[in-house]
């Protein structure tokens, strides 16, 4: 019990303490509003296998790699997924944002502590009697809570709560571009093998144009500048299959690397030769609005428009006081069978108020400060559209005049064929110099080899435009996390 005399006295301390909650429902500062983006209606460029609308199942580039229906590249993106070490940082990254958020959190509710104590001492006797020895036990709980009367302490945790936005969309951008990373080394090292193939079969095929102009360099219907001319040939082709097989190993090392593996964890697996894979559907390229949503780095920036636009409501609340309520409750005797008496009670209620009135300008120029980086999220969120758009265009335009490349080259190869063909036969009857043929087999080796080539850079320039598109992570999930976060 309370001793009468205090109970006024504590009726009004309390009575002060349950009111100043009731007045922290201002919050300082400007309140976070999307950025408006004006960009255009439609894409200036068009892909041959791109289209503006999809059906619902084909909207979502979550999974955009099985366009290519190849298991193997499934298999290597599910693998670096779970096991890519920036990916699984990344995600360390979020559990450290989100216990910031918990810290901050924390400062929107009372702390209580609680302690106890012994003591035990010995002081000298006056008067000539003998020493004293006494006892003294502590023992009670300390309690605070920070009213948080202008908002700044909601603003922090709404900041954190942004900075795990910005967690949250660095491991997803992290995503898009570990897909596009996997399948562009994939379809690369592909294209590597293709060429490595064409190199080893058009050096058998010169090697044998060879031995059968020494054959008939012996029989005297040849001069020997045709064989070194034919022997000459073979070596070019042959020059070039160990830089190729040099370009394949590494292209191995590298997607070992992108799996958080050893170089050599993907040998066995991807040293056998196998197709070029090409797309066997469209691509929902959507409308350039939809980057705003869809594009990992581009809601990354707005997030930190919103963590910085938070600040500045801590800012500004700083330069207003502060309100405090402390309470203590606590038990003190000199011998412990009397500490849980009503007369060993001690306990104390109030508020405090903290205002600096005089700090230098320190609290004024802090608030510039928190201004001056939001206006720099703004602009760079600016910069940030404006470069995915630039972007998207720019896979459209490298998609569309590759494929127009490739199937120039796939004539110009069909033609090199018929003339090596006619080329043979005319000089095996002797009806045509050895030159014509060697230019013909030449011209052949180059097409062959430019169309490989192209193929490949046509696979990799879609990957390219997934990767502009925000393609390779869940927009469900996007979807669910901003209903949360909001």
């Amino acid at each position: 019990m309370i001793p009468l005399p205090h109970r006024t006295a504590y009726r009004t301390s309390l009575t002060l303490c349950l009111c100043l909650p009731l007045l922290s429902s201002c919050m300082m500062g400007p309140d976070f509003q999307r950025p408006e983006t004006k960009v255009s209606s439609q894409w200036l460029g068009q892909a041959p296998m791109a289209r503006e609308t999809a059906s619902p199942e084909e909207q979502s580039l979550a999974q955009w790699w099985t366009i290519f229906n190849d298991p193997q590249l499934t298999s290597l993106m599910e693998r670096a997924m779970q096991a890519n070490l920036d990916l699984r940082m990344a995600e360390s990254r979020i559990r450290q944002s989100r216990a910031a958020l918990g810290i901050a959190g924390a400062d929107l509710g009372p702390t209580v502590d609680t302690s106890a104590s012994y003591r035990r001492s010995r002081t000298p006797g006056s008067g000539g009697s003998g020493a004293v020895t006494t006892n003294f036990y502590i023992m009670g709980f300390d309690a605070g809570w920070e009213i948080d009367l202008f908002g700044g302490v909601r603003r922090g945790v709404e900041a954190a709560g942004a900075d795990l936005d910005t967690a949250v969309e660095s491991r997803r951008d992290l995503l898009v571009s570990l897909s596009a990373e996997v399948a562009s080394n994939y379809l690369n090292l592909r294209s590597l093998q293709q060429r490595l193939t064409i190199a080893r079969n058009n050096l058998s095929a010169q090697e044998h144009s060879t031995g059968l102009t020494r054959q008939r360099f012996g029989a005297g219907f040849v001069g020997k500048l045709d064989v070194v001319r034919s022997e000459a040939l073979a070596a070019t082709i042959a020059g070039q299959i160990p830089l190729l097989e040099a370009q394949i190993r590494q292209t191995i090392f590298g997607l070992s690397l992108l799996l958080g593996g050893e170089p050599s964890t993907l040998l066995a697996e991807l040293t056998p030769d196998a197709a070029l894979p090409m797309a066997l559907a469209t691509v929902p390229l959507g409308l350039p609005s939809d980057l705003l949503l869809r594009r990992p780095d581009i809601r990354r920036a707005e997030a930190k428009i919103h963590a910085a636009t938070a600040r500045i409501g801590v800012a500004k609340a700083d330069l207003f006081p502060k309100f405090t309520i402390s309470g203590a409750l606590g038990l003190q005797n000199n011998t412990f069978n009397s500490l849980f008496n009503q007369a060993s009670t001690a306990w104390s209620l109030g508020p405090s108020l903290n205002w600096p009135l005089f700090d230098m300008g320190r609290s004024r120029a802090n608030l510039e400060l928190k201004k001056a980086v939001q206006e720099e999220e703004l602009l760079g969120y600016e910069q940030t559209v404006l470069g995915a758009l630039q972007e998207v265009e720019n896979a459209l335009v490298a998609a569309t005049k590759e494929e127009e490349h490739r199937q120039n080259l796939a004539q110009v190869v069909t033609a090199n064929r018929t003339a090596v063909d006619l080329a043979t036969a005319l000089y095996t009857a002797g009806e045509s110099d050895f030159l014509a043929l060697l230019d013909a087999q030449r011209s052949l080796y180059v097409s062959e080899e430019a169309l490989a080539q192209s193929s490949g850079t046509v696979s990799i320039n879609l990957v390219a435009l997934f990767k502009a598109l925000g393609g390779g992570w869940p927009a469900e999930e996007g979807e669910a996390s901003t209903a949360s976060g909001s």
